[in-house]
């Protein structure tokens, strides 16, 4: 049920959204077709993540601020298409272990690492989380660059990189500042670089 509805879901959104942004698509043939990845992307609009949940090969599980699941429809919605509640501002350790399971469990876990929307598309500082769940499981790390301006008919692209080797940082206990820091540098390679 949930996983037909996701697809219905998607097929709907795309259908709207992609000849209205006149969306590309690069490098999701890197995306991993297996296993857990943790797929870290810029933020510039509240339309990112579900212009990310239209262009993944995969489903994408999304932690979403707290206060929209306490808009009755809206949190029954989100919930069916794989979102769950975080606290912004604070360490939240249930939304910790929620991001954690999900990825042991072999699915997408979509995460913006800058925790909000940049004002002036410049790529933010990073928060320790992501580093936290880049460290803490085995999960690809797969780096992704929206860009564009969201007006209507003006393209929009979405690059995905290839999965960032991890290994090092795990081998040497990297602090989750450390690993977060060497992601965003990733995120903004595919920024300078297909900008």
């Amino acid at each position: 049920m949930t996983v037909d509805f996701y697809s219905f879901a998607k097929g709907v959104v795309k259908s709207i959204l992609t000849p209205l942004y006149r969306i590309e698509v690069i490098g999701a043939e890197k995306f991993p077709k297996e296993g857990g990845v943790l797929l870290c992307a810029n933020h510039i609009s509240n339309l990112d993540p579900p212009i990310l949940g239209i262009t993944a090969p995969r489903p994408i599980h999304f932690m979403a601020k707290e206060e929209l699941f306490r808009v009755p429809l809206l949190k029954n919605l989100i919930t069916t298409l794989h979102a769950f509640p975080v606290k912004r501002g604070m360490s939240d350790r249930q939304a910790l272990r929620t991001g954690l399971e999900v990825l042991k469990q072999g699915h997408v876990l979509g995460i913006f690492p800058e925790g909000t929307r940049s004002k002036d598309g410049k790529l933010k500082k990073g928060l320790p989380g992501v580093g936290f769940f880049a460290l803490r499981t085995s999960a690809a790390v797969v780096p992704c660059a929206i860009i564009g301006s969201y007006r209507p008919f003006v393209p929009l692209k979405v690059v995905y990189g290839s999965p960032i080797d991890m290994t090092p940082l795990r081998e040497k206990k990297a602090s989750p500042e450390e690993a977060t820091a060497y992601i965003m540098q990733h995120i903004q390679a595919l920024l300078d670089q297909y900008r």
